[in-house]
Order: C-alpha cells, then structure tokens, then sequence
C-alpha cells in the first residue's frame, strides 16, 4: 500500500499529466518524490534506466512521460511521436 513516505518516481513531471500527478501527490502528503528531467534520464536509454532503478529503488511508479510536439508536429509525426512515447523502457 502507498504511503506518505513511499518512495515514488513521476516520470514526465513536467508535463502537463507528471505535473497534475506530482500536485496531487503533495497535496496529499506525499514527500518522498523522484523526479528527472529528460536531460538527467533518457527514458530511451535502457541501461540509464536500469541503473536509475538499481540506484533509486523507487516502490512505486507513475508514467506519464512522452515525446510530444505542437499542433503541426503532432500532425506531421504521428508514427514517430507515439513510437518513441510506446518504446521508453521503463520497468
């Protein structure tokens, strides 16, 4: 069961879904949040993402990590938009 002390990692808290999460989250009490920014941890990268786990131990995970773009990119590269978004290999 979550608790407020539970480890928990936000994948995507700067989205507009990570970031609604990461509110509720501390709304709630919950203080024991890990975030990275995709600068910090390529969600593309298995080994970075492995390591992140191995080191970080998070009990719990919300994915709401994407590629996104604007209008006109979303229109322009439907495929690659959501084939990079399916393929983060999160565990």
């Amino acid at each position: 069961m979550m608790t407020t002390n539970s480890k928990i990692y936000v994948a995507g808290h700067r989205g507009m879904a990570g970031s609604a999460i990461v509110r509720k989250l501390k709304a709630t009490g919950f203080h024991n949040l890990l975030t990275r920014t995709s600068s910090e941890l390529d969600l593309r990268n298995q080994q970075a993402v492995f390591d992140f786990f191995d080191v970080e131990k998070p009990e719990y995970v919300f994915l709401a990590a994407a590629k996104v773009g604007g209008i006109m990119a979303n229109n322009i590269y439907r495929a690659e938009l959501l084939k990079v978004t399916l393929f983060m290999p999160l565990i």
